[in-house]
């Protein structure tokens, strides 16, 4: 395919002498260099997929990278977002980032997007760009950046990771499917982890982002074949690389139609989940979303009801594995996809509840639920409130790393 960049820039010695080893490749030469010099891609996150994005694409002289995140620097961040170091925790991303391609590339010109990726502002921020790489984990955003770039008619560069597993792709609708042709519709809210809650392998995006680079950089100079009606699948454990083929929908509701008639729509409630990629609960989403929209409990009031003897049950939501990790005493603990699988089949009328875990969690008491930091909690009561519970339900404000700060530092917060 033709070359994205377009108006080759000038190389200076210095430029000439740090790209030598790009210069002497064929595929790529003098002019090639230039290209890229005058090319530019948007990376949307600068965090797991983003670093290593952020570092190849500057160390290989793409002359202008914008970064959209809106996130700070977390200690749960380091096992893998390996642009950012412990020098820079509790800093903006973007300032650690930008500060970090500075040091690796002085003539990369970087613009930085403190803000969240929203359908007000998306296409204000893509339009600049000639590539378009979504670094994020969340399904409103995934569905809106593919969409923005339909409409725009720009390649989106599409990345996802999760435990062990990665998937590389580029849709891009003026040559060939989008990443609606191949997931039409999200999967139902909860019914995929995120890494806060499913983890991840920390050098599984280092794999799947160099990659995602590779392909930013063979379509900005029209070398090689783009993933482009491709999708490769990566299983760490297994070490293996499977390529599927994607084919374009021509009902596709967005590529299908002109590019002037998409529209951006609401795609955390098309989704029915938050679009946020934070550290924390509080950061991610200040309060609950509408659907979720729960009484909430502090970890001080928390105490203070347990320490007054006060007739309640706690019920942790979380994953075994994590229970390992930090848990508090005296709790109930049913994971949350067991509610969720139990609330299914005692609607579809598989199971009565008295065969299913719900058999352990009362109608009669107050009951607080608890997670990481308060989204599966929120979940949870809203599977039980489906299935008709009554009684009082809450959720600790913060989960367990709100009981660590508040009450019991010993606590590890992971």
């Amino acid at each position: 395919m033709q070359a994205l960049a377009s108006n080759p820039g000038t190389l200076s010695n210095d430029e000439i002498r740090r790209y030598s080893r790009h210069i002497i490749m064929p595929e790529v030469g003098i002019e090639g260099q230039r290209l890229l010099k005058s090319s530019s891609i948007l990376l949307i996150g600068t965090g797991g997929l983003g670093s290593p994005l952020a570092l190849y694409l500057a160390a290989a002289g793409v002359g202008r990278i914008g970064l959209v995140d809106y996130d700070v620097v977390d200690e749960s961040n380091l096992q893998r977002q390996i642009i950012h170091g412990q020098s820079t925790l509790g800093t903006s991303k973007l300032e650690s980032a930008a500060a970090r391609i500075r040091d690796i590339n002085p003539f990369t010109q970087i613009d930085t997007y403190n803000e969240p990726v929203t359908s007000a502002n998306a296409l204000r921020l893509m339009e600049p760009y000639d590539v378009i790489i979504d670094g994020t984990d969340n399904f409103p955003t995934r569905y809106l950046v593919n969409d923005a770039c339909v409409k725009l008619g720009k390649p989106n560069v599409y990345g996802s990771i999760f435990r062990f597993e990665g998937q590389l792709s580029v849709f891009y609708a003026t040559e060939g499917p989008c990443y609606r042709c191949m997931f039409p519709e999200p999967p139902p809210p909860g019914l995929v982890p995120s890494c806060a809650e499913g983890g991840v392998l920390g050098i599984l995006p280092g794999t799947i982002g160099t990659l995602q680079a590779t392909e930013g950089i063979k379509l900005l100079l029209g070398i090689g074949e783009p993933m482009i009606g491709r999708m490769l699948l990566y299983d760490a454990l297994e070490m293996t690389f499977t390529t599927i083929r994607v084919r374009r929908d021509t009902a596709c509701p967005v590529c299908s139609i002109p590019p002037e008639q998409v529209e951006l729509i609401d795609y955390e409630q098309f989704c029915g989940m938050p679009a946020h990629d934070r550290s924390t609960f509080g950061q991610e989403n200040g309060h609950l979303e509408a659907e979720h929209a729960v009484e909430e409990i502090s970890a001080t009031a928390l105490k203070e009801r347990l320490d007054n003897g006060d007739d309640l049950i706690v019920l942790d939501v979380r994953n075994p594995i994590e229970w390992e990790i930090a848990a508090l005493d005296d709790t109930l603990r049913i994971p949350k996809p067991q509610i969720e699988a139990a609330m299914n089949d005692v609607l579809a009328g598989v199971r009565s509840r008295e065969e299913t875990v719900l058999a352990q969690i009362p109608e009669d008491r107050e009951i607080v639920l608890h997670c990481r930091t308060g989204i599966r909690s929120a979940d949870s009561i809203a599977f039980l409130k489906r299935l008709g519970y009554k009684n009082k339900l809450l959720i600790l404000d913060g989960g367990i790393h709100a009981w660590s700060r508040e009450i019991d530092p010993s606590l590890p917060i992971y």
